[in-house]
């Protein structure tokens, strides 16, 4: 089931094939990924990627196996390489007739002469393999294959020198490659060909990417040696690449192949009838942020990857991508599993914001994570239909609410002049727009910021419906009064100079009101959250205004921009190195996510989801552009809107594939409540 698609246009243009990335991903955080053109632009590109305490300590093991063909007299290199010198050779991609997704996977046709060359990846679930398949579709003779594995043993956030020499162990159909001591061996291995011993290094190759970020852009790899073998038309051979002690050469790649494409129609199955090919895609590529986390003594829990090819898993991610990723596609299972995991990493109130890379200790250093997870529960609950879950973790999430009342880390305490959510620490990054280098936090938001506080009323609401229904009535009364005073203190974010709502009060920076205290009217996305959230703390006329405020200066064809033109400090362009970039991340950068609670906002305000449907058709197009078949990160805050940061988002495509679904099902249903109600059902 072909689902993106590209031909010689594209593939036989070495910058158009350079751009289009392609990812795979197997379930417990390891990853492949690269280029069309199979060059590595990337230091996160390379065929086995391999999780060693999954979904973390990601080593990159296998770059490449470069495949040359001879076929009568003449000899194809399909390979392309860059190099530092510039240099690109060979040229295989010339040879590449089409390139297409087929259940998720990558799939390669060369062209030679008469004959065709398929190659197909795969990656077993939940282990450290990937499989590359390679099939003769047509020919008149035999292909005479030579396959050269390039290896290394290096993490993916970092670039490997050569010259040092691993341990090379021959195994059947192949070799063991140990780098040194301690170290996690791995195999590659082809059955049926013949591998002869030649370990040599190959120097400085280019990742043009990395360049382009302001980074260390050149690599070494590793030849153990090299394949040989020959393939008649209609045989096929497999090259398995493995931390796996043993692998079935000879079987396995036709068994995970049907795995592949029998677990893809079972993740399209509860999608709407007739429903678009290139949503059926978004719900493959949901399915590629799911992970296990590995707990020390205990079973895997589960959790998601935040982005590819370098987030590891997130609190704040997740909460927000899980009715996407998982509830959308009727993975309840899964979505419970989530949210057990986290609620198990609960402290002093507060959800971690990460997981680091290296399996240390989670930091908690986030205010909105933690009311997220609110939100998620109560997706969840609608969403199933079963209210045993938050009953379970109903102790827990009131226990959240103490900490936020009494008070938490980083000054996060619930004001009781007014019922809103303070938070802020010099040196510390808490919200979402939270970029940071060194020492300087580019967006401190120190104070009561929007979003946090839109999050907090909807929290409170979340409680008391919770509450009541688990008939704990004093307790409902308790959350209603403090949702109640949060509501009326929410209303000092209106800023009716610019009928919008104020980013930050009470805090640092903005202009001094009456009342002594500042107030930041620049224009953010994050007032939106005050409209697309189930429990709304605005009035009709007041939501109105802040859809349309946003639409008017911040949206853009692929998201919200996170700060209006013409402010101060707005950057139109994601470029540059580090100091540059993080000074861009939240300062104007579009970020692809946002689209999905402009569209409930607007559907909210609107009532007519067609036209907030409309909204969503750039990104849809966007899969066929950058990683096919899945939305970026970000893009820049001006036309014509490059895609920039991680090439595949869990938030950018739950998002979408969210709201899309959501607009989909109200399109066909009956006419809803009246426009703008402020608990609307349409919003739950």
């Amino acid at each position: 089931m072909p689902l993106r698609q590209l031909g010689r246009g594209t593939c036989g243009e070495l910058e158009q094939a350079l751009n289009h990335e392609w990812l795979v991903t197997n379930g417990i955080g390891g990853f492949a990924a690269g280029t069309v053109s199979e060059t590595n632009t990337r230091r996160y590109h390379g065929l086995l990627i391999a999780a060693l305490a999954p979904p973390v300590a990601r080593t990159l093991m296998v770059s490449a196996v470069d495949v040359t063909v001879t076929y009568g007299s003449a000899e194809y290199r399909l390979a392309t390489h860059e190099f530092a010198d510039g240099t690109v050779a060979p040229q295989g991609y010339l040879h590449l007739e089409s390139f297409q997704l087929d259940h998720g996977m990558p799939v390669w046709r060369y062209a030679i002469a008469d004959a065709v060359l398929e190659k197909r990846l795969l990656m077993q679930p939940g282990h450290n393999t990937t499989q590359v398949g390679l099939r003769v579709l047509r020919a008149t003779a035999p292909l005479h294959l030579e396959l050269t594995p390039l290896c290394a043993y290096r993490d993916h956030h970092a670039h490997g020198r050569g010259g040092w020499q691993p341990r090379l162990r021959e195994i059947p159909s192949g070799c063991e490659i140990e780098a040194f001591a301690g170290a996690v061996p791995y195999r590659v291995s082809c059955a049926g060909a013949r591998f002869t011993p030649e370990p040599e290094w190959y120097w400085h190759f280019r990742h043009r990417a990395e360049g382009a970020r302001g980074l260390d852009e050149t690599e070494d790899l590793y030849r153990p040696g090299r394949f040989t073998l020959s393939l008649e038309a209609g045989a096929q051979a497999t090259v398995v690449l493995s931390t796996e002690v043993e692998v079935d050469d000879a079987q396995a790649f036709a068994h995970l192949r049907h795995d592949v494409e029998r677990r893809g129609a079972a993740l399209l199955g509860p999608l709407p009838a007739g429903c678009p090919g290139a949503v059926r895609q978004l719900a493959l590529a949901a399915d590629q942020f799911l992970v296990e986390r590995h707990r020390a003594g205990g079973a895997p829990g589960k959790s998601l990857i935040a982005g590819y090819p370098w987030f590891s898993d997130w609190g704040r991610d997740t909460m927000i991508a899980l009715p996407g990723l998982t509830l959308a596609t009727g993975r309840h299972e899964i979505a419970a599993e989530i949210l057990r995991t986290f609620a198990a990493h609960l402290s002093e109130g507060m959800l971690p914001n990460r997981f680091p890379d290296g399996g240390e200790t989670p930091e908690y250093n986030t205010v909105d994570a933690t009311l997220w997870f609110f939100h998620a529960v109560a997706q969840y609950t609608r969403s199933s239909g079963d209210p045993s879950l938050a009953a379970e973790l109903y102790p827990a999430l009131s226990d959240i609410i103490g900490w936020h009342r009494r008070g938490t880390r980083y000054g996060i305490q619930m004001d009781p002049a007014d019922g809103l959510l303070a938070s802020g620490q010099d040196g510390v990054q808490l919200t979402w727009m939270d970029a940071k280098f060194g020492d300087w936090v580019v967006t401190p938001r120190t104070g009561k910021c929007v979003e946090v506080n839109a999050l907090w009323y909807n929290a409170l609401r979340v409680m008391e419906g919770l509450a009541s229904t688990l008939e704990k009535q004093s307790e409902a009364d308790f959350y209603r009064q403090g949702a109640e005073q949060a509501k009326l203190g929410f209303q000092r974010f209106r800023n009716p100079a610019r009928s919008a709502l104020y980013d930050v009060i009470d805090g640092p920076e903005g202009d001094p009101g009456l009342d002594g205290r500042r107030y930041d009217g620049r224009l953010r996305p994050n007032q939106i959250f005050a409209v697309s959230l189930p429990h709304s703390p605005l009035e009709p006329a007041d939501q109105q205004a802040v859809v349309d405020a946003c639409a008017r200066e911040l949206l853009t064809s692929h998201g919200l921009r996170s700060l209006a033109p013409g402010e101060p400090g707005y950057v139109a362009q994601y470029t540059g190195g580090p100091h540059e970039r993080d000074g861009a991340y939240h300062q104007g950068t579009v970020w692809a996510w946002l689209i999905g609670p402009f569209v409930d906002a607007h559907y909210r305000v609107y009532g007519d989801a067609a036209l907030a449907r409309s909204f969503l058709e750039p990104l849809i197009l966007h899969l066929d552009s950058d990683c096919l078949g899945s939305i970026s990160e970000i893009f820049d805050a001006d036309p014509p809107f490059s895609a920039r940061g991680c090439f595949a988002q869990a938030w950018s495509v739950a998002e979408v594939l969210r709201a899309w679904l959501k607009l989909h099902d109200a399109g066909a249903a009956q006419p809803a409540h009246h426009q703008g109600e402020t608990h609307d059902s349409r919003n739950a």
